[in-house]
């Protein structure tokens, strides 16, 4: 990840991202580095994901997808309670059964926390929302069966530049929302070149 804006970046800031390199993901995530946002904070830098069926298939499925922002205020923002900030976005379509499960909310944020607690990730004032859009085709599409998207936004600030374990959350909060089995105890995904 490159940080987004002048030239005199702060250390502190450039560390934070370089503790992101080499964080190992599965071989079904795909990762890319795309601008971060420029008007919320000073410093930006963000990731795509793709969980996907096999990793270079053209005819692999799309399971999940997000975008992992980290935000940097070296004058730190009231609302954070610190200095970075890391906004996560995670998509996943779901089987209807599991879309229409009125505890989907609940279950849906406590993958969140399962996850960071397993990256040994302390999210202080963290917050957000869990979404669940129903799509049904009426008209020329009305074979197509019903379709649920599920969306979780989280937000929160790290204690300090180590942002590694977060990436690694972050991850693992994707392949949960995409239906991957977690891996077997002492197996650990291969770092990303």
């Amino acid at each position: 990840m490159t940080p987004a804006g002048p030239e005199d970046v702060p250390a502190e800031f450039v560390r934070a991202l370089r503790s992101l390199r080499g964080v190992p993901v599965r071989p079904e995530v795909v990762l890319d580095e795309v601008p971060g946002p420029a008007r919320i904070a000073p410093f930006s830098a963000a990731l795509t994901a793709e969980v996907r069926t096999a990793r270079r298939s053209v005819a692999a499925e799309d399971l999940a997808s997000g975008r992992f922002v980290v935000l940097y205020d070296p004058q730190g923002q009231e609302a954070w309670e610190g200095s970075f900030r890391l906004v996560t976005l995670v998509r996943a379509s779901l089987e209807a059964e599991v879309g229409n499960d009125p505890m989907l909310a609940e279950v849906a944020w406590s993958w969140f926390q399962d996850a960071l607690a397993s990256a040994g990730v302390d999210p202080h004032a963290a917050g957000g929302t869990v979404t669940r859009v129903l799509s049904q085709s009426f008209g020329a599409l009305d074979r197509r069966d019903e379709q649920t998207e599920l969306e979780i936004r989280a937000s929160w600030t790290s204690w300090d530049e180590h942002l590694a374990p977060h990436l690694t959350a972050w991850s693992t909060l994707l392949c949960t929302a995409a239906g991957l089995p977690p891996l077997p105890e002492g197996v650990v995904p291969l770092p990303r070149r």
